[in-house]
């Protein structure tokens, strides 16, 4: 309960940008796919660890919904995210970095139904309402909604604020379908004992990164790097993702491994030829 306390004390705080640059813990955004109690569950007990094991004092940061963490992020408020949605022309150009990546074979954007939808190909959601994440999701929208538009089909796109929000708007039958990340889509069934159908679904991409600002010095990116990496490979670090995964229901614990930016060019590939406006991202 104290943990909650203090994340929620947290979150409500108001940060000048760049105010980690005067001195004291790093504020680290996670993009925020599930609820923020979920969130704080998972990700203070690994922040925690890294922490240590870096010697580098980390702290999180979620706003309201994952567009808005990423706006923080832009302006220079945090000093580390966990995201993909540092890969667009624009948010490109503010050079975060690289260090690592969740480990497993990728991500996927995808179109989904209730599993007892009379829709049985994306023509069939013309017209309808699709819920979506937010307007900076990758395989939350951008992907999945690239394919929408590539088809022919005309819908009517729906922001909940985060994934699982929009598959909660699918599940109670408030969107004809979603469009969503595959895992997380994956997760979120398997703890709701949600049925779903997939229509559509994409080719794989990188899961997220844990990216630095470029103002975080060269020596505390290293530590931080070195510690997410060893996560996986030191017994302690192991109990902490293994406990962090039955807080959410997952069915394995999720590491991290090493990672560099070309590993996310097919990212900007898809921006380059996405027919999706980016408006200004």
């Amino acid at each position: 309960m104290k943990s909650l306390l203090w994340f929620f004390s947290a979150f409500l705080l108001a940060f000048g940008a760049r105010a980690w640059e005067a001195g004291g813990p790093y504020p680290f955004g996670v993009l925020n796919h599930r609820s923020l109690t979920f969130t704080a569950e998972y990700w203070n007990p690994i922040l925690a660890w890294v922490s240590e094991r870096a010697g580098v004092r980390l702290e999180l940061r979620v706003a309201r919904t994952a567009n808005e963490t990423t706006d923080m992020a832009t302006r220079g408020e945090l000093a580390f995210v966990y995201t993909n949605h540092f890969f667009t022309p624009e948010r490109a150009k503010l050079g975060f970095t690289v260090l690592a990546r969740q480990e497993g074979e990728g991500i996927r954007g995808q179109v989904v139904v209730r599993e007892d939808s009379p829709a049985r190909q994306l023509s069939d959601l013309a017209g309808q309402k699709v819920a979506f994440a937010n307007p900076y999701g990758f395989t939350g929208y951008f992907v999945p909604y690239d394919a929408l538009l590539k088809a022919g089909v005309k819908v009517e796109p729906v922001f909940a604020g985060t994934q699982e929000a929009a598959m909660g708007q699918l599940k109670f039958a408030q969107a004809a379908a979603a469009g969503v990340n595959s895992q997380v889509m994956a997760d979120y069934a398997r703890r709701e004992h949600f049925a779903y159908r997939v229509l559509w679904e994409s080719m794989p991409y990188f899961d997220l990164a844990v990216m630095a600002h470029p103002k975080v010095p060269a020596a505390d990116r290293e530590a931080v790097r070195r510690a997410f990496l060893a996560l996986r490979e030191e017994e302690n670090g192991r109990a902490v993702l293994a406990d962090a995964a039955r807080k959410l229901g997952l069915e394995r614990p999720r590491g991290f491994v090493a990672a560099q930016d070309a590993d996310y060019e097919n990212y900007r590939r898809f921006f380059r030829e996405t027919r999706v406006p980016l408006a200004g991202q």
